[in-house]
């Protein structure tokens, strides 16, 4: 197989990874096993593809993975503009990619978990 199973039913899993591809694309930066890491980094890489692209179609793709969260809320003179994760990956996110041909996010290894030793890592991105 070309995934990891990381210990979970595939419902589970795949529900934690749109979890963590998506709080990645609020934070920039999130700390999480290393194992967890290196799968959050395929889908965080092909989302940011899509939001490269920037048509409709694409869109919709990744609307289909990144869970709809609030990113983002800005007050100002009259009205309060609230930012989704999907929004802020296509209007900020993608823009600074536009000329990188890939390799958008980075894994640093940190110490490992103080309660069972798991190998922890930081992803962010680039």
């Amino acid at each position: 197989m070309s995934y990891r199973k990381l210990g979970r039913a595939s419902d589970v899993r795949k529900a934690m990874l749109r979890d963590l591809t998506t709080d990645l694309f609020i934070h920039e930066r999130i700390v999480t096993t290393e194992t967890r890491a290196k799968e959050v980094r395929k889908t965080a890489e092909k989302m940011i593809t899509l939001a490269k692209r920037g048509d409709l179609h694409s869109r919709r793709l990744a609307a289909r993975y990144v869970r709809n969260e609030v990113a983002s809320i800005n007050e100002e003179e009259d009205a309060v503009v609230i930012q989704s994760a999907l929004q802020k990956l296509f209007s900020d996110i993608a823009p600074r990619y536009k000329e990188r041909q890939g390799g958008y996010t980075r894994i640093l290894k940190t110490a490992p978990r103080r309660g069972d030793s798991a190998p922890m890592a930081i992803i962010e991105l680039v």
